[in-house]
């Protein structure tokens, strides 16, 4: 019974985050309202709860047209990118080499072939920045064009199930950029060195977001569980990671007459799918001399797939912690162990080599294939019965690890 329960409000919750509030991206209104929503669960559930805040951009856009001749080509604004109309002479480029041997600046850019294989890292981005990268954005800026146009095919690794993907996704990379699928590209190359007239219709403007974290028992011996409540713009955000977020509100409902000694914290993400993680890098800056003190990290990401069952994943987990998050995981018949998965906020837990349990959906890699960061990732794909079950599950590996682990067992 309490299953069925704890399922019906996952649902709601669940239809509250991902429909009710329209938009979830980091430093929109939708955004600050689910913040809201998780703060007040959380004090309702008896915790002590802090929100911390960070300065970020909200951005909106309209759209895009681009012209050359009397001929129109679709395209796409880039995530952040400034607006603009301009004209210019189409230049084409395909490789690294090329574009650093150009002279694009006053004309409009073609990237596209290998140059524009994949999604570019953001400038601020801190915790992974190809080279390769490093010197697209140099020589961009160096010699900066009227604005860009990317040809892009697929990228789940990167930008998830959106065909095509935007090259460029960055609030501090300045000069415009649209983006368009590769046979549009191919299309708009055969007109190199014709006057080109791009307008742009986007605008960046001064935000805030936070960060809840809430907390009950000794903050210096706790476990952390976490899932970021942000999603992209334009997605509903159900799978990622409304269902994550639901499933802390679930915990944090159950453990409302927790009184062990073992400390627990509770954070709702802000900004895994924005440009810059600012909420990434707050919780690091709060915690810089703190991530001793935690016995174990588990982040929530994508749970709840309709098909297959939830899969989680261990990393630096001593034996006597892995045993007992087995041991617990294992009485749950929708959990099985999956593959290493390292694409989500638990990298905080894992550069400071702390114990990190990472629970997921079993078909993580079809999500990210086919519905991720897309119009498709909608509350229909979530089976609630699976959150509800999540929580179960991570309520009775915290009351096991308040009973049986040792002040100083965990190092």
């Amino acid at each position: 019974m309490i299953e069925n329960d704890l399922a019906a409000r996952g649902a709601e919750y669940l239809r509250k985050l991902s429909l009710e509030i329209p938009n979830r991206r980091t430093g929109s209104p939708g955004n600050r309202a689910a913040t809201d929503f998780f703060a007040e669960r959380l004090v309702s559930a008896g915790f002590r709860v802090e929100t911390p805040w960070f300065e970020c951009i909200d951005w909106v856009q309209q759209g895009a047209s681009l012209q050359v001749g009397a001929e129109t080509f679709v395209a796409q604004v880039s995530p952040y990118s400034p607006g603009c109309l301009v004209n210019g002479s189409l230049v084409v480029i395909s490789t690294l080499y090329e574009l650093e041997s150009a002279q694009p600046a006053g004309h409009v850019l073609l990237l596209r072939g290998e140059i524009a294989k994949e999604q570019l890292m953001p400038k601020s981005f801190p915790f992974y920045n190809p080279e390769e990268h490093q010197k697209i954005i140099a020589a961009l800026e160096r010699r900066p064009p009227l604005t860009i146009i990317a040809a892009t095919t697929e990228n789940p690794e990167m930008a998830g199930a959106v065909y095509p993907f935007p090259l460029l996704e960055d609030g501090d990379f300045d000069i415009p950029s649209v983006f368009m699928a590769e046979a549009e590209g191919n299309h708009l190359a055969a007109h190199a060195g014709e006057e080109a007239c791009v307008r742009i219709s986007a605008k960046r403007s001064p935000a805030s977001g936070c960060n809840v974290v809430a907390s009950k028992g000794d903050p210096a011996r706790r476990v952390v569980l976490f899932a970021h409540i942000d999603a992209k713009d334009g997605t509903p955000g159900a799978i990622d990671n409304a269902a994550g977020s639901v499933v802390l509100l679930l915990l944090a409902e159950l453990l409302a007459d927790y009184t062990g000694e073992l400390g627990v914290e509770i954070v709702a993400m802000n900004g895994e799918d924005y440009y810059s993680v600012p909420g990434e890098k707050l919780y690091l800056e709060l915690n810089q001399d703190r991530f001793g003190e935690i016995v174990l990290g588990i982040n929530i990401d994508g749970p709840g797939y309709i098909e297959g069952k939830s899969a989680y994943s261990l990393y630096n987990c001593p034996s006597e912690l892995d045993l007992a998050v087995r041991e617990t995981l294992s009485t749950y018949p929708g959990l099985v162990e999956g593959e290493p998965w390292y694409q989500g906020d638990h990298g905080l837990f894992l550069l400071h080599q702390r114990p990190v349990l990472v629970i997921t959906s079993e078909q993580v890699l079809e999500l990210e294939r086919n519905i991720v960061h897309s119009v498709k990732d909608r509350p229909e794909i979530v089976d609630p019965s699976k959150l509800a079950e999540l929580a179960l599950a991570l309520h009775d590996l915290i009351v096991l690890l308040d009973r049986t682990l040792e002040p100083g067992s965990i190092r």
